[in-house]
């Protein structure tokens, strides 16, 4: 059966994992991370989950003192796809080997010319640039720009279709005539693009993206169904040892994120959160100390188990599962194609989703807010921060729940390791030593 199942997922985890696209993605969100966090951390001052915390502050920083708070949110997740669009195109000019800076000011400045200028309050329409475009709105065309535009830009400088400096011009001076024709290439053709899109009854690129694309895929994407789907995939590739979260992660990433962002932008407003899942939801209320909630396997294991390998094992491994760090798990147990462990390690992860989905929608526990923590957070701490204590005790239960799903497997898996260690033992005492001669 596992023989079977390696020859599905190992070869399509090995295209999806080289996909140039893909990778794009990746790493071009990493750039969006640090400054989400850092917005974030200001947002958390102002808006710390503790009663009478603002009223507390306002004594000594003045009533206005969670408007000054707000301007380090507002400058990093209001321009969220400008940084996306640059990350995106940066890193895929890397992967057709041309300019990474000139690619990524090619990108930004064609997702300029698609954008619409104005912008409309009841019936008044200004001049202007919506915040809303360039920020989680904006996302998915900032990644489909970035694709063509880099695209064009590659294949013009490969066709050799550049302005030629002689010899002892600086190099950056070649650079950048080098870039020119390329440039004007891309503009041109996303200018004539604008065009098009102006006479559709969309009028521009964004609306129509948005619409009929962005629009749908948030959809489907926060839904219980997508978000089982997609916990599932990640687990199977992990369990035959390839980076699942990289994986899926490229893939979910761009659809969780908008949500994330008009999760916050609500929670700054003051109004209903619309989002049951985000990509916090994703990262904070599924899976504790790593993929397969592995946390509550090493606390069973440090509970419930005799074994020399396993405890020694179990006491190496918890530190670093309270900061989601379980490759000590996963390959020294080992976890990857161990089918004793399979059902527990794929079965925890998509429980804590359906509960804390339920729980949430219930309004047991508040939606979380789209606060960005770092991906080391421990757990209880993450889910305070989030969405208060409720959130907190939420990931508590989930925690011990996982305890019991691990509980009978890991007992089996440590009664396995005894017998083995005693045959061990068994051997060696009946085997030559020459001391004996």
């Amino acid at each position: 059966m596992i023989d079977k199942l390696e020859k599905i997922f190992i070869p399509l985890a090995e295209k999806i994992g080289k996909n140039r696209y893909l990778l794009a993605i990746r790493d071009g969100f990493l750039l969006t991370t640090p400054l989400s966090i850092i917005g974030s951390f200001f947002l958390l001052v102002a808006n710390f989950p503790i009663p009478n915390w603002v009223e507390f502050w306002a004594k000594f920083f003045g009533d206005n003192w969670t408007s000054y708070m707000s301007k380090p949110t507002n400058a990093t997740f209001d321009i969220m796809a400008i940084f996306a669009v640059i990350g995106i195109a940066y890193s895929f000019s890397r992967e057709l080997n041309v300019d990474k800076l000139s690619g990524a000011a090619v990108a930004l400045v064609s997702w300029f010319i698609l954008m619409p200028y104005s912008v409309t309050d009841g019936n008044v329409t200004l001049p202007g640039i919506p915040l809303g475009w360039i920020g989680s709105k904006g996302i998915f065309v900032g990644i489909i720009t970035a694709f063509i535009s880099v695209h064009i830009y590659a294949f013009v400088k490969k066709k050799g279709w550049m302005i030629k400096m002689p010899e002892g011009v600086p190099p950056a001076v070649t650079q950048s005539f080098e870039a020119l024709v390329p440039s004007a290439v891309v503009l041109t053709i996303f200018f004539l693009i604008n065009i098009l899109f102006s006479l559709t009854p969309y009028g521009n690129a964004f609306d129509f993206i948005f619409k009929c694309l962005q629009g749908p895929l948030q959809s489907l994407g926060s839904t219980v169904g997508a978000v089982l789907i997609a916990m599932g995939f990640q687990h199977v590739f992990w369990f035959f040892g390839i980076n699942g979260g990289s994986i899926v992660g490229s893939i979910m990433q761009p659809i969780l994120t908008p949500l994330s962002m008009e999760n916050l932008a609500a929670y700054q407003a003051g109004n209903p959160l619309p989002h049951v899942i985000n990509q916090q939801f994703y990262d904070l209320f599924t899976t504790f100390g790593g993929a397969g909630s592995t946390l509550s396997m090493v606390i069973a294991m440090v509970l419930f188990c005799k074994s020399k390998r396993i405890k020694d094992l179990s006491r190496i491994s918890f530190a670093p599962a309270l900061f989601g760090i379980n490759e000590p798990i996963i390959f020294g147990l080992p976890i990857v194609l161990n089918p004793m462990i399979l059902i527990p390690y794929l079965l925890t992860p998509l429980i804590n989703i359906l509960v804390s989905y339920f729980v949430m929608l219930s309004g047991l526990v508040p939606f979380c807010s789209g606060v960005s923590l770092p991906w080391a957070t421990p757990v209880i701490i993450s889910g305070f921060l989030t969405t208060g204590w409720r959130g907190a005790l939420l990931q508590l239960i989930l925690l011990i729940g996982g305890i019991f799903i691990y509980m009978p497997f890991v007992k089996m898996m440590d009664k396995q390791y005894i017998k083995d260690e005693v045959e061990s033992v068994s051997d060696s005492d009946n085997a030559i030593s020459f001391d004996d001669l």
